[in-house]
């Protein structure tokens, strides 16, 4: 009669060891020593703290709004940004109901026939001169190319450089618009 090869005590613990120990030393990194990946999935700066918009800007609460806020007289980074902004919402398909678009005229309003020729739908504020300076207050300092994510609530979420891939502000807006109930 031949004897079978048991196996051995040793393997067994090796083959746990194997599956349990990078388990557990996942656990210990994430919750015992707050190491946390760097990776992140926006294209856009996320704004920290978040921005509520002033109260003069309440007709935009409800859906979300791509903002520029610049001179009104529309420069060429004006005009770069409002195209970006006009062609991100039209390629959203059927969500682009659930966007808006504004323009906050910190000066020099506006340049109608352009706005009417080329972006009609947009929402311009004409700012006076406390409107501006609160509107100034919540935004971040550099304006030119930049581009403003409002939420349905009336926060300042998100801001893009136009001057990057217009593919980055689209692949956020549709992850936006699926999680979000709101707007």
């Amino acid at each position: 009669m031949t004897e079978t090869p048991r196996p051995s005590r040793r393997t067994l613990l090796l083959l746990i060891a194997l599956f349990v120990l990078p388990l557990a030393a996942s656990f210990v990194l994430y919750y015992g020593m707050g190491w946390r990946p760097a990776g992140n999935t926006n294209h856009g700066e996320l704004l920290q703290p978040i921005r509520q918009l002033p109260a003069f800007t309440e007709k935009l609460h409800g859906q979300w709004i791509l903002a520029y806020a610049g001179d009104g007289a529309c420069s060429e980074d004006c005009r770069q940004s409002l195209i970006f902004a006009r062609q991100t919402r039209l390629s959203l398909g059927q969500d682009a109901r659930r966007v808006g678009r504004a323009l906050f005229a910190t000066g020099h309003c506006c340049d109608r026939v352009y706005l009417d020729a080329e972006h009609s739908g947009i929402e311009v504020f004409d700012l006076d001169a406390a409107q501006r300076a609160e509107l100034l207050g919540v935004l971040p300092a550099d304006l030119a190319y930049t581009l403003f994510v409002i939420d349905p609530l009336g926060n300042i979420v998100m801001r893009y450089d136009v001057r990057e891939s217009p593919r980055g502000l689209l692949d956020d807006m549709k992850k936006l618009l699926k999680l979000s109930s709101i707007g």
